[in-house]
């Protein structure tokens, strides 16, 4: 027993991997295409991964949000849990990161579940709620520029029904919430959202310390 979040060695993540990660060969796949990048640590964590698709079958989701999709990871993960009517929204504005997405989404056989919007993720998640779709999703993954995390949370929000979940990743930004001599605005965003969901009676909420931080908030 514990009365602390058990701190991961290399050694216990390893096991943990072992154990427990069934991750299937496009996933692993896309994993080692992305690491490829220069940018590749802005792609979830596969514990991460198996735990959202965990999420989405417990909630019987079948309409979601993507919001920062950078190689389609979190998007894949998501749309292999829903159903086969399942839809989920991925949104983004880079073409090039979103080109391998498709690529690894076809050979999962889930590009038909996923609409990929390119344009400012506000600019969709308003057109979503003019379109008359606020109180409609199910589920939302934040994971996008975090000087826009309170926005998009907002959005969110609007866009899920009642009993919705929002997880919002990078919420413990490698340590540097709790580093208050860093004081840069990505850092500062991240902890005003932090900040914001505790207080927020809107919701019921959780901080995971999985993957990078994966705040929970489930709409009342």
């Amino acid at each position: 027993m514990s009365a602390e979040t058990l701190n991961l060695t290399p050694d216990v993540y390893s096991y943990l991997l072992k154990v427990s990660l069934r991750e299937n060969a496009v996933l692993r796949r896309l994993r080692a295409e992305t690491h490829k990048l220069s940018q590749y640590r802005m792609q979830i964590s596969p514990e991460q991964g198996q735990f959202m698709s965990l999420l989405i079958e417990l909630m019987g989701a079948k309409k979601t949000l993507d919001i920062g999709t950078f190689t389609g990871y979190s998007a894949l993960v998501v749309a292999q849990a829903l159903p086969p009517e399942g839809k989920v929204v991925a949104c983004d504005i880079s073409t090039e990161w979103t080109r391998i997405a498709r690529e690894f989404w076809e050979q999962a056989g889930v590009a038909n579940k996923i609409d990929l919007r390119i344009a400012p993720a506000l600019e969709t998640l308003r057109q979503l709620a003019a379109n008359g779709e606020s109180e409609t999703f199910d589920f939302a993954f934040i994971d996008a520029d975090k000087s826009n995390y309170s926005h998009y949370y907002e959005a969110a929000l609007k866009l899920l029904r009642p009993g919705g979940l929002i997880a919002i990743d990078n919420v413990l930004w490698s340590g540097e919430v709790a580093n208050h001599q860093n004081q840069d605005m990505d850092t500062n965003s991240i902890r005003e959202l932090n900040e914001r969901v505790y207080r927020d009676e809107r919701v019921s909420m959780s901080m995971v310390p999985i993957g990078d931080g994966l705040t929970l908030a489930r709409k009342r």
